[in-house]
């Protein structure tokens, strides 16, 4: 599936829960409880991504030309926010990685469910996913 695809996808999904913040947020939960178990040698202090206040992890792993991420967070809500950039990108090219805009973020209401401490994070995570395509891309 392209990004589009997917953030359509995420768009569906929580467009079902309407107004509902609080169903939203467990909903946004439970996807964090989903990603696969990231190995405790890739939670380490240099995949920690800066300008989060909870604890997040992003390990890349190139492979055949495409990113693949490992992620994790100490926190319910931060894994499952960081669930839905690796369910938009990994897998992707780095030129998909970087041409691709995330609209889903506003569509499913996010900033009325996460404050801005968490925005702030979660705009840290998308520059650190795109930083490891743009390294990629200019390596390649």
């Amino acid at each position: 599936m392209t990004c589009q695809e997917l953030q359509d996808e995420i768009i569906d999904d929580f467009s079902l829960f309407e107004d509902d913040l609080e169903s939203k947020l467990f909903y946004l939960m439970d996807l964090g409880k989903k990603l696969p178990e990231m190995p405790a040698e890739h939670r380490t202090d240099e995949y920690i991504v800066k300008g989060c206040q909870s604890k997040v992890w992003l390990f890349p792993v190139h492979k055949d030309g495409k990113l693949y991420f490992e992620a994790d967070s100490n926190t319910e809500i931060t894994k499952g926010l960081v669930s839905l950039l690796v369910k938009i990108w990994s897998g992707k090219t780095p030129e998909e990685i970087l041409q691709s805009e995330l609209y889903f973020i506003e569509k499913i209401g996010m900033s009325r469910m996460i404050g801005s401490q968490r925005s702030n994070g979660f705009t840290s995570m998308i520059k650190q996913m795109k930083m490891y395509a743009f390294a990629l891309n200019q390596a390649s």
